[in-house]
C-alpha cells in the first residue's frame, strides 16, 4: 500500500499541492469570518431540563447576566463638582450603542403620591441643576429614605455607589459588545480624571468581553511563540533554514485550515479552541522532524534524493498515521461529552491532526523533491552523542537494577494515589483570572461591598384559582419572610422581587416615611390598591418582575464568586430546603419553586465536566488500546505498553492534588490529550523492539539494549520539542491555561522517563519471546528509526534467513 502511495505521491505532486492549495484559500476566506465567543463555557448540554428551563425564564422575565456595574468608593463623590460628573457619566453611558437602561443615584427616582387623583406617580429626587453643596446634603438625606434602592446601589455603612448598566441582548452577545465595553471605558476614563475617583467594573457582560479580547490578543501571541520556539530547536537541529521555512508552510497550511474549520462549523474562538492552532504547531513540526530525518538517513546510505523520498513514504507512511491517530483519538474522545465547549475543541483539534497527516505526507516528499539534495553540513545531526551517556545509563539500570525500578515506580504509584484523593473538581464563574488582575480586583470591592454580582434567580409560581394571588397578603408574607432569609446570607445581596415594590409603594402612599417601608396589611392594601389601579408599565419594570395574571414571580439576588462546591451546598443545602419549607402546596393551590440563572447552570457544568470527562479518558483508553491491539496482536505486550503511560498520568494528577491545582475544563483535558501523545513513545519503543527480537535470534536482552539506545534518542527528541511547545502556555493570563501548559509539559517528560526507563524494564521481566516463526504484526510494517539510528529492515530479513536455514539444515 504505502508503496503505491509513495510512486502515487511522487508522480502526482503538482495536482496534489495545488489541491492543498485550493483547500487552503477555501479555508483562509472562511477563516476571516471566524468569531470570538462571548459567552461564558456552554457546559451544560442544551437538551438539558434545568438549560431549557433558563431558556424559557429568559424568554417571559429577560436576560439574568445582563448587568455591567461600575463602582466607586470614595466620599469625594458627593461633592457637588463629583456629583454632576457622575450624573454627566450615566447621561453619558446611556447614549452608548446597546445600552438599555442605566440606573445610578444621581438618576434615583422616588414614588410620589398624587391625592388628588388617587395614584402614583414617578418623579426624580435630583433636579438636572443642583445649586449648592447643601441642596446636595439635602437631597441626599432624602435618598438615603429610598429603601428601595438603599443596599442595592448605595452602601449605607460606608457610602460605596454603583451604577448598573443595563446591555441589549443582542449586543451582549456579539462581537458589538467591544465597541460598547470600550466606549464605556473611555467614558470612564473621562469622569476619573475629571474627579481623580478611581471606577471599578464588574459583571457577566463586561467581563466575557474582557476575557474574549485577551484570549484573541495570546492565541496571536502563542501563535507566534510556538512558531518561533519549534523553528528553533528545528534549525538548531538540522542546522537548514530551508527545512524550517518549508515546514512552518506546512504549519501555516493547517493553522489557516484549523480556524477556518472553526468557521465552517460555526464555532467561535474560545479559552480552549484558541489553543489548538499552538498545538497543532507543536504536533506538526514533530512530523516534519520525523519525516526530514528519515529523508536525510536514507540520503546518508543512498546518496540519491529520489529514492530517499520514496522510503520515507513507504517506511514512515504507517508510523506518521498511526503516532498522528492516537493523538487525534486523544481528542476526538471529546465528542463523547455533552459539554459543547469540549466536543468543538475535540472534533476542530482531531480532524485538523489526521489532515496534518495528509498535508505532512503529500507536502514534505513534494518540497523535498524541488529542494536541492542535503549537504554534510545538513547531515551532521545523524551522528548526535549528547544523550547517548544518559541512555547507556537507563540501560544498565534495566538490566541490573529492574526491582528498583518496579520499588521506585510503586512508591510514586502509591504517592500519587494519595495526592489523587486530595483532588478537587471545583471551578469559579470567573476562572482562570489571575488574583492580581484588575478584573479580580474590581470584583472583590464588589463582593465586599454590595455582596458579589453573579446573578441567582428563583422564580415561584402559584398554582390557583384565585385571582392575582402573588398580591395576597399571606402570599406576600411568605415571600418577605423568604427573601428576609435570602438577605440573612453574609455573600448574597439584598434580593428584589415584586414584594420590594409593593413596600415601596406603601411607603410612599405614607409620604415616604421610610419606617413604612413594610408590607401592608389587608386594610392598607385595599387604600393603597386603589393608587395602583390603572398604572403603566412603560419600562417593563412590572414585565420583568411578574406576570400579567401576578401568578409567577421572579426574586432576583446577586452572589459573590464563592466558588461551584460552595455555590452548590448553598443552593441545595441551605437555599432550597428553606424554599421548599416556606412555599408548601395545599390540596387546593400549589406552589412551584425553582432555582435558575447563570450561576445555577455554573454550578450543574461543573458536575457534568468532570463526569463527561471521566468517559471521555476511560473511552480514549479503549480506543487507543484498541489500535495497539490492532498493532500487536499481543495482550501481554499491550498491557506492558500500556502501564507507563498510565503511571504518567497518575502523577500528574497526584501532582494535581499535591499543590491543588482544580479539576476543570482546561485542566481535566491533560489527560485525554496527553495519552493519546504518550502512547506514541510506547508504539515507536516496541515497534523497534519487534524489528531487534527478529534480527537478534530472539534474545531479549540484546534487543531491549538495542531498542533503548536507538529509539531512546527518538523519545527524549520528540519530548523535548513537545515539552518546548507546550510550555509556552505557562506564559498565559490566564491560570487554566497556565496549569493546561505546565501539566501537559510535566505529563509528556514523566512519559518520557516511564517509557524509556519502565517500560524496557517490564519487557525484560515480563516478554517470553520464542524462537518460532510469528505470524506478520501490522507493527512489523512500522519505521521507527531516527538520527543515529541503525536502518536494519534489509538486515533484519537476511538474519532471519540464516537462521531458518540453519533451522532446516537441522
Amino acid at each position: 500500500m504505502w508503496n503505491r502511495a509513495a510512486q502515487f505521491i511522487i508522480q502526482y505532486r503538482i495536482p496534489m499541492i495545488a489541491v492543498i492549495g485550493v483547500i487552503t484559500v477555501f479555508m483562509g476566506y472562511y477563516a476571516t469570518k471566524v468569531e470570538m465567543s462571548y459567552d461564558f463555557a456552554r457546559s451544560v448540554p442544551p437538551e438539558d431540563p434545568d438549560m431549557i428551563y433558563l431558556n424559557k425564564f429568559k424568554e417571559q422575565f429577560g436576560e439574568d447576566g445582563n448587568i455591567i456595574a461600575v463602582g466607586m468608593k470614595d466620599s469625594a463623590i458627593y461633592q457637588l463638582k463629583n456629583f454632576d460628573a457622575f450624573r454627566e457619566l450615566g447621561e453619558e453611558v446611556k447614549k452608548i450603542n446597546g445600552v438599555n437602561e442605566v440606573i445610578s443615584l444621581p438618576k434615583l427616582i422616588t414614588i410620589l403620591k398624587d391625592t388628588a387623583n388617587q395614584r402614583f406617580y414617578l418623579s426624580k429626587i435630583f433636579p438636572d441643576t443642583i445649586t449648592s453643596q447643601s441642596a446636595l446634603d439635602s437631597l441626599l438625606t432624602e435618598a438615603l429614605t429610598q429603601r428601595l434602592f438603599m443596599g442595592q446601589i448605595v452602601n449605607t455603612g460606608n457610602g460605596a455607589t454603583m451604577m448598573l448598566v443595563a446591555v441589549q441582548k443582542e449586543v451582549m452577545n456579539s462581537s458589538r459588545r467591544e465597541a460598547m465595553t470600550d466606549s464605556l471605558l473611555a467614558a470612564g476614563k473621562r469622569f476619573e480624571a475629571k474627579t481623580n475617583i478611581p471606577l471599578r467594573y464588574a459583571g457577566l457582560p463586561f467581563i466575557r468581553t474582557v476575557v474574549a479580547n485577551a484570549i484573541k490578543y495570546e492565541m496571536k501571541i502563542f501563535l507566534i511563540a510556538s512558531v518561533v520556539i519549534t523553528g528553533l530547536i528545528m534549525f538548531l537541529f538540522f542546522r537548514s533554514s530551508r527545512a524550517v521555512l518549508f515546514s512552518m508552510i506546512i504549519i501555516g497550511v493547517l493553522v489557516i485550515w484549523t480556524i477556518g474549520t472553526l468557521a465552517l462549523f460555526h464555532f467561535k474562538i474560545t479559552l480552549l479552541t484558541g489553543l489548538i492552532p499552538p498545538v497543532i504547531v507543536t504536533i506538526g513540526i514533530t512530523n516534519a522532524i520525523y519525516l526530514l530525518n528519515k529523508y536525510h538517513l536514507e540520503f546518508d546510505k543512498s546518496k540519491d534524493k529520489l529514492k530517499a523520498i520514496t522510503v520515507v513514504v513507504q517506511k514512515m507512511g504507517l508510523a506518521t498515521f498511526l503516532t498522528n491517530l492516537t493523538v487525534a483519538i486523544g481528542f476526538l474522545t471529546l465528542l463523547a461529552t455533552d459539554i459543547t465547549i469540549l466536543r468543538e475543541f475535540g472534533i476542530v483539534a482531531g480532524i485538523n491532526i489526521m489532515a496534518l497527516f495528509v498535508v505532512s505526507l503529500v507536502m514534505i516528499p513534494s518540497i523535498l523533491y524541488w529542494l536541492p539534495a542535503p549537504t554534510e553540513k545538513h547531515l551532521r545531526h545523524l551522528t548526535f552523542p549528547l544523550m547517548g551517556g544518559f541512555l547507556k545509563l537507563v540501560d544498565v539500570m534495566v538490566h541490573r537494577h529492574r526491582l528498583t525500578i518496579y520499588g521506585v515506580s510503586l512508591v510514586l504509584a502509591a504517592l500519587s494515589l494519595y495526592g489523587i484523593s486530595k483532588l478537587k473538581s471545583v471551578s469559579f464563574m470567573v476562572d482562570d483570572v489571575p488574583e492580581e488582575s484588575q478584573i479580580k480586583k474590581d470584583l472583590k470591592f464588589f463582593e465586599a461591598n454590595f455582596s458579589g454580582i453573579m446573578p441567582l434567580e428563583i422564580v415561584i409560581e402559584f398554582k390557583t384559582k384565585k385571582k392575582r394571588p402573588i398580591l395576597d397578603i399571606a402570599n406576600l408574607k411568605k415571600i418577605d419572610e423568604f427573601e428576609s432569609f435570602l438577605d440573612s446570607i453574609s455573600f448574597m445581596s439584598k434580593p428584589v422581587s415584586v414584594v420590594s415594590f409593593v413596600k415601596a409603594a406603601k411607603q410612599a402612599f405614607y409620604n415616604n416615611n421610610p419606617d413604612r417601608y413594610s408590607l401592608p396589611t389587608k386594610s392598607e392594601a385595599a387604600f393603597i390598591m386603589r393608587y395602583m389601579k390603572g398604572q403603566s408599565d412603560s419600562k417593563g419594570l412590572y414585565k420583568s418582575f411578574v406576570d400579567s395574571a401576578f401568578t409567577k414571580m421572579r426574586i432576583s439576588a446577586q452572589i459573590a464568586d464563592i466558588g461551584s462546591i460552595r455555590l452548590d451546598s448553598l443552593v441545595h443545602d441551605v437555599i432550597e430546603p428553606r424554599m421548599n419549607a416556606t412555599f408548601v402546596s395545599t390540596e387546593k393551590d400549589t406552589i412551584v419553586t425553582a432555582i435558575t440563572g447563570s450561576t445555577k447552570i455554573f454550578i450543574k457544568g461543573n458536575k457534568f465536566l468532570v463526569a463527561n470527562l471521566q468517559e471521555s479518558l476511560l473511552l480514549a483508553f479503549l480506543l487507543i488500546t484498541l489500535s495497539m491491539a490492532f498493532l500487536f496482536a499481543n495482550i501481554r505486550m499491550i498491557i506492558i505498553s500500556l502501564i507507563p503511560n498510565l503511571l504518567a498520568l497518575m502523577i500528574t494528577a497526584g501532582l494535581m492534588g499535591y499543590f491543588n491545582i482544580p479539576l476543570k475544563a482546561s485542566t481535566a483535558l491533560i489527560f485525554s490529550i496527553t495519552f493519546g501523545i504518550s502512547v506514541d513513545n510506547s508504539i515507536r519503543f516496541l515497534a523497534k523492539y519487534r524489528q531487534e527480537i527478529l534480527s537478534n535470534n530472539f534474545f531479549i536482552p540484546v534487543a531491549v539494549s538495542d531498542s533503548i539506545l536507538e529509539t531512546g534518542k527518538s523519545i527524549m527528541y520528540t519530548s523535548i520539542v513537545l515539552f518546548a511547545g507546550f510550555i509556552i502556555f505557562t506564559f498565559s493570563s490566564f491560570g487554566g491555561t497556565i496549569a493546561l501548559g505546565l501539566l501537559t509539559s510535566t505529563t509528556l517528560v514523566i512519559s518520557m522517563f516511564t517509557n524509556i526507563i519502565l517500560l524496557p524494564a517490564l519487557i525484560m521481566t515480563f516478554d517470553k519471546a520464542k524462537k518460532r516463526k510469528d505470524g506478520h504484526m501490522l507493527i512489523d510494517d512500522f519505521d521507527s528509526s531516527f538520527y543515529g539510528e541503525q536502518e536494519d529492515e534489509e538486515i533484519d530479513l537476511n538474519k532471519i534467513k540464516i537462521h531458518n536455514r540453519h533451522s532446516a539444515a537441522e
